[in-house]
Parts: C-alpha cells; structure tokens; sequence
C-alpha cells in the first residue's frame, strides 16, 4: 500500500458537464476559459486530484444515434477539452448515456482529444474491456483508482467487439464483474473512487435500489462512491455521495428542482477514506458556472442540509462552504 494513513488529499468531485449546444456556441465566441469564473478555477486549483462526469463526446463528425427515446444528442467541439485542462481535470467519466451521441466514431475522437490533453478517461472504450479498465492515478504518494459504470442506456453497451460504455443493469444488483474489480482494485490500491452514472434525471433523492447499490460497491471496498445523472444533487450518506447535480451546460430551468443551483465537491480522503467533504455552492447560469451569491447559497444550503439529514448525516457551514466532518457509514433510515 501507500505512505498510509498519515497521507491525505484533496478531491475535487464535480458533477455533468455538458460542452455541446450552447456551450459550445459560447467556446467558439468567447474561448474555453470563459466558461467558469475564476473563483470556481480557485477552488480546482486547490485539489490534488480533479473529476468529473464528461455529459458528452468531443468530436467534429459522427452521426446522431438513432436508438429508440434519444431525444438529445450532444456534441462538444474540440477546444472543448481545453476547458476541462484549464480546470486541471485529471480524469473525466464516460459512462454516461450521452458518450455515445454521434456513434462509435465521436467516441473515438472524444477518447483521442483527452489523450492528447493529457485527461484520463473512463468509463468507455472500443471493447468491453477497456471500458471496464480502471484509471490508476497517484496524488501525495497514495494510488488512486477510478471506475466508472452506468445503468444506462443497455444499448450504449461495450462488447467484446463493439466500442461502448461500461454498463451495468443495477435492477438485477451489482453484477459480479463490478464487484470483483472494485475487491481486487482495494486490494492493491490507497484509495477507490467509483463514478456511477445511475438512474432517473430530475430527481431529488436516490432510488431504493441505488441506494441498494452503493451499498454493495462499499461492502466491495470502495473508498468513496460518487454519483451523477439526477441533474439535481442529492443527499450524502457517509461515504456516499449519491448525486453530484450538474457543473456546467445550457439545459432549461426546472423552477423546482433548482437544476441550476449545485455543488462542487471537495473531498479530504486517505486510505481509510474520506475524513472531511467541503460542498462549494454553484450557479450554474447559460454556458458559464459562477460561485453562488448569498440568496442562492441559503437555498443550496437548506436544500442540502435536509437531503442528508435523510441519512443521519448532519451538515454546518463554514465560510460558505457546507461542510460534512468525518464522514461515516449510512444510517439505514426507512427508504423514501
């Protein structure tokens, strides 16, 4: 193992970042670095690791899917990864349902522009192999690997002879391949981060059967289990941070949900796993993620305190930060 549990660090955990449509628009106008303020970059600067959900594939060709309920497709133009560099993103998710929206060809792309940007990914791949192949990082002397998996679309799937994502159809438990990978990477790792990209958009807690399955990639022996796809964040249960809502995209407003306030994540974790969660408040307006003011963090902030409360998680705030301080197990409350 690493230098132990003397070491820690910091990472930064956001949410979907969606760079087509609009956001792209703005790319070419304004150039990949308008996209989030400076404050924001701040607080990824303070990470020794950076991720995030990659909402899209970076690609200047491919076709639209024409699988039966696509309703959006989403594409980012190339310089799109010079957004997620100046970031200092170390290590995008693929894994979602929107990596494969112009077909195996933007994947690709997408796949050879982070390379070339020196951004790890993963989550996808030509075969099912490699997109069940974890990313191994290292920060402060601790070796981190990632994972990421959806839950949809069964379509998107990897195969052993066709590119896809790594899926996994939670309505039947975490398949044993998942499992197996999360117990063999604790065993030679400081730290797991697993990113599942899982179920239904616009909710605004998790379902029984994610919370069913975060639970098992626990008992598997995942350090800390981020997830995403709500498009709204959700409560944190100890290890557990079921939702991370959206960091930046050009989606319309759902009055109340608030899918355009959120949080980034700042996570403390050595190899016992995490000790401290700071949530920073964000404002995600068109194209461009901002700090949140004073009005819309005292929205983001009781909205939060209450979604983990549901798990007997208690939440202060600190310089404007919410805070979670050493974070435990889930409290197995009665399910929503």
């Amino acid at each position: 193992m690493g230098l132990g549990a003397g070491v820690t660090i910091r990472v930064a955990l956001a949410g979907d970042a969606m760079l087509g449509r609009g956001v792209g628009a703005q790319i070419a106008v304004a150039g990949p670095q308008s996209l989030f303020s400076a404050e924001v970059r701040e607080f990824f600067e303070s990470a020794d690791l950076a991720l995030l959900n990659l909402e899209c594939c970076v690609s200047d060709r491919g076709r639209p899917w024409e699988g039966p309920g696509k309703r959006f497709h989403f594409r980012a133009p190339p310089r799109a990864v010079e957004a997620l560099a100046g970031l200092g993103i170390d290590c995008v998710t693929l894994a979602n349902n929107h990596s494969l929206d112009f077909g195996y060809t933007a994947l690709s792309d997408t796949l050879d522009h982070l390379s070339g940007a020196e951004i790890s990914a993963v989550g996808a791949g030509v075969n099912v192999e490699q997109a069940r192949t974890p990313v191994l990082l290292e920060a402060g002397g601790l070796r981190v690997a990632v994972l990421g998996f959806t839950d949809h679309p069964a379509g998107f799937a990897a195969r052993p002879d066709q590119p896809g994502v790594a899926y996994a159809d939670l309505g039947t438990g975490v398949p044993h391949w998942l499992g197996d990978q999360v117990q063999a990477l604790a065993a030679s790792n400081d730290v797991v981060l697993v990113l599942p990209h899982w179920g239904p958009a616009m909710t605004t807690h998790p379902l029984p059967y994610i919370r069913s399955a975060a639970r098992a990639v626990l008992d598997a022996g995942a350090t800390l289990v981020a997830g995403h796809s709500a498009h709204a964040f959700h409560g944190a249960a100890g290890r557990i941070l079921y939702d991370l809502g959206d960091f930046i995209d050009d989606y319309a407003l759902d009055p109340a949900r608030r899918n355009d306030l959120s949080l980034l994540f700042l996570v403390t974790v050595d190899n016992r796993g995490p000790q401290r969660v700071e949530a920073v408040p964000l404002k995600l307006e068109y194209a461009h993620t901002r700090l949140a003011d004073s009005n819309e963090r005292a929205w983001i902030r009781a909205r939060f305190t209450s979604a983990c409360a549901a798990f007997g998680t208690e939440v202060s705030e600190e310089n404007g930060l919410l805070v979670i301080a050493h974070p435990g197990l889930e409290v197995p409350l009665a399910s929503h």
